[in-house]
């Protein structure tokens, strides 16, 4: 058979198909509503994987720092046992600030870093307060380091370490506490006795493992020991200057404080460094468990929708029995019989998948509006779900199709 004869054959079954769908709309939208729900279900299960995968990035990234490492006593104290702490903290010595004065002079060049100390307190503005607030002293680095997401104002400056000023960045949840309906930038919060000004305001972060991102109240470090006093250990946050370099400023980073500590080869660090690539296998594996749980319910859903659709054109496959059989007896082949009911059976599946691409879509731009979820029907998503329509559509088609290609002429012609 020729090209042209084959793109012909392949309109006859197309427009044949499309006329005994039409015929019976009944039958088709139930075929196209079923296989409509099934792709839904699979880009929907898609989407929200990749959207619950770049939303733990995106906290990630302003949690920890995309390519950031952190230098501490003890790293997740909260992720160990009880005896492990114990030994930790008396075989690892307190960071100090002279020991990030030692790192700056000797890896400052490839690595920065912003050393930071916390303690839970009181903010207040007025008469109103705020407790629990994660007060938190820093450097102005710590920008350069992590994603803190500014929604208006600026973050600390070197020149607020150097005179050690009364200046605060906030997080959304103390601007809404203590300034309900004002602009919190210029006015004056009191932290442990003191006031200080607002300079700015971050953006909602959310929670990252049940914490909240959003009560924290920022201030350099120089101006926190001056109300707090000298912390009894730094976390210091960092990054390599060139991204593409976060393994070797790892590597100069653990060899200059081991250096600083006196360390011989051979001898355990007595600090703790966590790496980038534990946010990383967090956000691996938050994704993979939630695969394992939702893709066998999209399998699941498109099988169901398979079986509707081969229901229904066996139905249609019944019902033009007699019109089969004289189409066989004029001289119709089996093969474009099949092939008629294939199409139809394709036909029935794009369209329930193309409506159910829609909704999705839909669905998802109202989901982002909505609760600022990054959820997006990417092409890739859009073209794999409507793919799996056609598949759908061809399996559902296959038995019909037999079925149909094998109807007995003579018997098919005395059919009522």
């Amino acid at each position: 058979m020729s090209l042209r004869e084959t793109a012909s054959a392949a309109r006859e079954a197309l427009a044949e198909s499309a006329r005994t769908a039409a015929a019976h709309p009944l039958r088709s939208a139930l075929g196209a509503l079923a296989m409509a729900v099934g792709v839904a279900t699979v880009a929907i299960v898609i989407t929200a994987v990749d959207g619950l995968a770049a939303f733990a990035r995106a906290t990630t990234a302003r949690t920890f720092g995309a390519d950031t490492f952190v230098l501490a006593r003890v790293a997740s104290p909260g992720s160990i046992g009880r005896r492990e702490l114990e030994e930790k903290l008396e075989r690892n010595p307190a960071i100090r600030r002279s020991d990030v004065r030692f790192l700056e002079r000797w890896a400052g060049d490839r690595v920065l870093y912003a050393p930071t100390a916390q303690v839970t307190g009181e903010a207040t503005a007025g008469r109103r307060k705020l407790e629990n607030a994660a007060i938190t002293g820093t450097a102005a680095a710590l920008a350069d380091i992590r994603d803190l997401s500014l929604e208006r104002g600026r973050f600390l400056s070197r020149e607020d370490e150097a005179r050690a000023a009364p200046v605060v960045v906030i997080g959304k949840d103390v601007a809404d506490a203590l300034f309900p309906g004002l602009d919190p930038l210029g006015r004056e919060v009191r932290v442990g006795r003191r006031l200080f000004e607002v300079v700015g305001v971050q953006s909602r972060l959310g929670t990252t493992a049940g914490a909240s991102q959003d009560r924290y109240v920022w201030m350099p470090l120089p101006t926190y020991e001056r109300v707090f006093g000298a912390p009894e250990t730094l976390e210091v946050f960092a990054r390599a200057r060139d991204v593409a370099r976060t393994t070797e400023a790892e590597d100069r980073t653990r060899a200059t404080v081991r250096a600083r500590r006196r360390l011989r080869p051979g001898v355990a660090d007595t600090f703790d460094l966590l790496s980038p690539t534990a946010a990383r296998g967090f956000v691996a594996n938050l994704t993979e468990r939630v695969s394992a749980a939702a893709l066998p319910l999209s399998a699941m859903a498109l099988l169901a929708a398979i079986v509707v659709v081969t229901n229904t054109t066996l139905v249609s496959v019944t019902q033009r029995t007699r019109e089969i059989g004289v189409r066989r007896a004029v001289g119709a082949t089996r093969r474009q019989i099949a092939r008629e009911v294939l199409v139809e059976a394709t036909l029935v599946a794009l369209v329930g998948g193309a409506a159910g691409l829609l909704v999705v879509l839909a669905l998802a731009s109202a989901a982002r509006a909505a609760a600022r979820f990054p959820l997006a029907l990417t092409p890739a998503t859009a073209l794999w779900s409507f793919g799996s329509a056609a598949l759908a559509g061809l399996l559902a088609g296959l038995y019909p199709a037999r079925r149909a290609s094998r109807v007995d002429v003579i018997a098919a012609v005395r059919a009522e």
